[in-house]
This record gives C-alpha cells, structure tokens and sequence, in this order.
C-alpha cells in the first residue's frame, strides 16, 4: 500500500490557502483538512459555555475533548456530533480562534488530533504551523503568501458575498494584527518551513495559484 501524502499548505490570514486547498485536494482526491476550522470549533464552544478566552487550564480541557469531524468532499465540520460549518464562521470566531491558538496546551491538543487525520488518509492541510510543527517531515511543503493589502481586499469580498458588511480599512487592520499576532507568538510562531515552496499570489488569479500548486505537488510526488 502507498503510504499516505501529506501536502502542508502554511500562510498568513486572507491569503487564499482554505480555496487553494479545497480545490487541490478536490482534483487530488485527498482529505482536505482545514486546521483554522479546528480551532473555531474550539472557540465555538468556549463561548457557548462562558469559558474565558484567558483560562487557558480550561480552554485545553475543551480542546482535548472535543470531538471534532471533518466531513469529506463536504466540507462540512462536525463538533460533539453538530454540524458546525456555519456557526464557526460568525462574528467574533475568527478573533476568538486566533486568541485561543496562542495556548500551548490547545495546540498541542489540535496538534494531535490534526496529525490522525493523516495515518489513513492523503491530505492537503492548511494552517499556521502545518509544515513546521503538524508535520514537519511533510512530502510537500508550501508558503502561500500575498501582500496585505490584497489579502484585506479579498477577505472583504468574501465577507460581503456572504452577506456580512464590513468596512475595508478595518478588515485591513484586523488583518495586519492577526499577521503580527500570528508571527510573534511563543508557540508555533507564522513561518515559512526552510523546505517549503513560496508561492506569491499577489498577482495570481485563483486558477493560476491553483495550477502553482499542483505542479509543486506533482514535482515532489514523483521523486
């Protein structure tokens, strides 16, 4: 049998990595695992439960507990058995998720249950810290990154294509804190893995950061 492939997709906030992802491990037939997801499960139920964001003895509690499921070519996300897909895209997740993963002990919690997902399956995971803490020995490793401007542009447009107002400058701001908060942090800081391929997709339409993608991943498969 084939072992499994690993594709780590690592970026900052708004940089296409869950739709590039989507799509490669559609035209792969891979899981597609999308690591941010995990995380809004966890601050989901958090807030549900009137955890604070800063009792973090709790907060990895939850994390080790929850049972979250990931529902494939769905794209559907489970958590204690409820579909969730919606839930943990509406205000105030997205923050709440980003402050969570700075706790050691919830990482290391997600950590885990992101790494199960690869003994029986080929997956093309995104995140933070995929390629550099999840997986470290990944066969396939790649930065997707784009200018921050760009970024806030396009996470605007998704939020206005789901219905949610939003002021631009703002969305550039938040999105120029979670890139600080993301590459400052003690534990598992943003960074491109020494082994991973940069893609910049400042100047990329989707289709052709997609193809970008599946060239780098066909290169590496076939050593």
């Amino acid at each position: 049998m084939t072992a499994p492939v690993v594709v780590a997709i690592d970026g900052p906030a708004g940089a296409g990595k869950s739709t590039v992802a989507k799509r490669v491990a559609g035209r792969l037939g891979y899981l597609y695992v999308d690591s941010g997801a995990m995380y809004r499960a966890v601050a989901l139920w958090a807030l549900r439960n009137g955890t604070g964001l800063e009792d973090w003895h709790r907060l990895e509690q939850l994390a080790l507990a929850a049972d979250i499921q990931l529902e494939e070519r769905t794209d559907r996300v489970y958590l204690n058995g409820e579909d969730v897909t919606e839930a943990i895209r509406a205000e105030g997740i997205s923050s709440a998720a980003s402050r969570i993963s700075t706790v050691p002990g919830v990482r290391r919690a997600l950590v885990e249950k992101q790494k199960q997902f690869a003994l029986s399956h080929s997956v093309v995971m995104e995140g933070r810290d995929i390629g550099t803490v999840v997986f470290p020995n990944a066969r396939v490793k790649i930065f997707l990154d784009a200018a921050p401007g760009i970024r806030a542009d396009r996470r605007h447009r998704q939020l206005l294509d789901k219905g949610i107002e939003n002021d631009p400058s703002e969305t550039e701001r938040e999105i120029r804190v979670r890139d600080n908060r993301d590459r400052t942090r003690a534990e598992a800081p943003l960074l491109q893995a020494p082994d991973a391929e940069y893609v910049d997709a400042t100047s990329m339409d989707l289709e052709e950061v997609e193809e970008a993608v599946l060239r780098i991943i066909r290169t590496r498969t076939s050593h």
